[in-house]
């Protein structure tokens, strides 16, 4: 178990440029979460959303050019997804992997590092309606909401102090929206409070997730740079009265 020192951003994202194939993606992100921050990335397509959340994840294909990414004070650019995995850092795919020959139920004990107490596994797998999916291949042949459940589930096994969600509403329909919502809900703010505060950053085109969510800051990603920031729902209730373009260009002039 890593202790996070309040002394230290949870995550620092400084200067980042970020290029893929040669062609410059990102241009000089700067973002801080603190622990126990809920932050929402929102932007149109090729904004560079999910460049961002791979490149945070770990995933190749990515040259950072300039910038550095600190995670609990150390360097996550330098750490494979396994380390960062193990130090804290936990996933929710917008279109989850199947895994072939791996059962839900093993994910979850390996997510939760053996630690899951008697019960908690079936505990959460009621919560999110898994229960069926635990003995079957991860993923393999689940709908769109039933493997949003499982990363959810991967997700209350896993418990980590940074949690990032690609579009967790995508794909999925009313019902699911509202169970998983529930969920990164409880992940994120718990549900007592004494529970270590954890942190998350959701990344969003519809905002509907957060009907579900209290998030604390919204971003605007435009053409690779981060071009605003303030309450997520002010923020949507502005792309959807003037488009993207209209509410950076509003944001701008509020400064």
């Amino acid at each position: 178990m890593h202790d996070t020192d309040i002394t230290v951003p949870l995550l620092a994202i400084t200067d980042l440029h970020l290029s893929i194939a040669g062609r410059e993606v990102l241009r000089g992100i700067d973002l801080t979460i603190d622990a126990g921050e809920t932050h929402v990335l929102l932007g149109p397509n090729g904004s560079g959303k999910t460049t961002l959340f791979n490149t945070l994840v770990g995933l190749p294909g990515y040259e950072v050019t300039q910038g550095s990414v600190a995670f609990k004070g150390e360097n996550l650019l330098a750490l494979t997804i396994d380390e960062r995995a193990r130090l804290g850092v936990g996933v929710a795919f917008q279109r989850p992997p199947a895994v072939r020959g791996v059962r839900l139920r093993q994910v979850m004990e390996v997510a939760a590092g053996g630690a899951l107490e008697a019960g908690t596994l079936d505990a959460i797998a009621g919560e999110l309606a898994v229960a069926p999916m635990l003995e079957r291949d991860v993923n393999l042949g689940f709908s769109g909401g039933e493997a949003k459940r499982s990363e959810m589930a991967q997700l209350l096994a896993q418990q980590p102090e940074l949690a990032l969600f690609d579009e967790p509403e995508s794909g999925v329909d009313l019902d699911n929206i509202a169970v998983v919502g529930g969920a990164i809900a409880h992940l994120l703010k718990g549900d007592r409070a004494s529970e270590r505060p954890r942190a998350g950053l959701i990344i969003t085109h519809t905002g509907h997730i957060l009907q579900y969510v209290n998030a604390d800051v919204g971003h605007v990603l435009f053409d690779g740079r981060l071009a605003c920031e303030g309450n997520p729902l002010d923020l949507i209730d502005d792309i959807v009265s003037h488009g993207y373009e209209g509410c950076v260009e509003c944001a701008a002039c509020r400064q």
